[in-house]
């Protein structure tokens, strides 16, 4: 292959030593990128064979400004921020690693459903404000006698599914396809997982099919009092309809890990309810999980430069 370069238009972690150390053997350089601006990308993709991208958007004209690219590496799991159509068109493969986190994400959504139900968060905040008052906490419900509806039921969904039985949860589930992957849960309507939901966690990918799904007429679908729960993508929820919902007591509480626009203005309206329990983006996270996921996107990158074809290509 005549390029030995490679492009990372971003990542959260601090240095890149586990890639280095992976790719210096097979003489392969790193281009890190300084900012995951569109002009950045464009002039730094110009000679690299593979591009991997934590969030940034790898957008049409990156993609065609890497004229040499082979491969489009997701660091991560979703692909909202690449644009595959692109890729496909000139032949570039592109990879995710869709199972890497699945432990970590699914242990933080029961995290925040915990601490809203709870009211874990509610009274963390005002003890830590001075008050010590058991009767200024909103009502609570035992777990054993709500509905966790999931919306979505891929790998993540699945894991949150065996979590939730063990604390009595009745779960049901959503998907399109209504496959329940021999689990035995129940595949509902969207409607139905709307309407009979009291605790309602999304784990559906984002597409033109989910954006906001979570609207003002979804809403008002809603079984009065739910608690909703985001650790997938931002874009399905629509932040001034999640407001509205909160404000009405449609929405009894919202645990964010995603965000739209992300970062978000922690300043808004949105985040300084007292209700909204808001983690930056770190549901993936765990030392094991961010190693595990640097170290299989770079051996994706060394099966294409040795011409053999990488894990999890998506766009076959």
């Amino acid at each position: 292959m005549s390029s030995r370069k490679i492009l990372i238009t971003d990542h959260p972690w601090p240095e890149l030593e586990i890639e280095e150390n992976l790719l210096r053997a097979a003489g392969i350089e790193i281009v890190d990128a300084p900012n995951d601006a569109e002009a950045t990308l464009i002039d730094l993709a110009q000679d690299v064979f593979a591009i991997a991208t934590c969030w940034a958007e790898v957008t049409e004209p990156v993609i065609r400004a890497a004229k040499s690219c082979k491969l489009i590496c997701r660091m991560g799991i979703g692909l909202d921020n690449i644009n595959l159509k692109v890729a496909s068109e000139l032949e570039i493969l592109v990879t995710n690693v869709p199972d890497y986190c699945v432990e970590e994400v699914a242990d933080h959504t029961l995290g925040l459903m915990l601490a809203l139900t709870r009211n874990i968060g509610f009274f963390h905040q005002r003890t830590k404000q001075g008050e010590y008052n058991l009767k200024a906490g909103p009502p609570m419900h035992r777990l054993s006698e709500q509905r966790l509806g999931l919306i979505g039921f891929g790998h993540i969904g699945r894991e949150v599914f065996q979590r939730a039985k063990a604390f009595g949860l009745d779960v049901a589930a959503h998907t399109p396809s209504g496959n329940d992957y021999g689990t035995g849960c129940p595949m509902l309507s969207l409607d139905e997982i709307l309407f009979t939901s009291d605790i309602l966690s999304l784990h559906a990918p984002l597409s033109d099919a989910t954006h906001h799904l979570i609207n003002d007429s979804t809403v008002n679908q809603l079984k009065a009092g739910v608690i909703l729960i985001n650790t997938s993508r931002g874009s399905l929820i629509d932040p001034a309809a999640l407001l509205r919902g909160l404000q009405t007591g449609k929405i009894a509480g919202a645990g964010l890990d995603v965000f739209e626009p992300e970062p978000p203005d922690l300043h808004d309206e949105l985040y300084r309810q007292e209700n909204v329990i808001a983690t930056p983006h770190a549901a993936f996270v765990s030392e094991e999980s961010v190693d595990e996921l640097r170290m299989r996107v770079t051996k994706q990158i060394l099966a294409v430069f040795n011409g053999e074809p990488p894990q999890n290509i998506v766009n076959q």
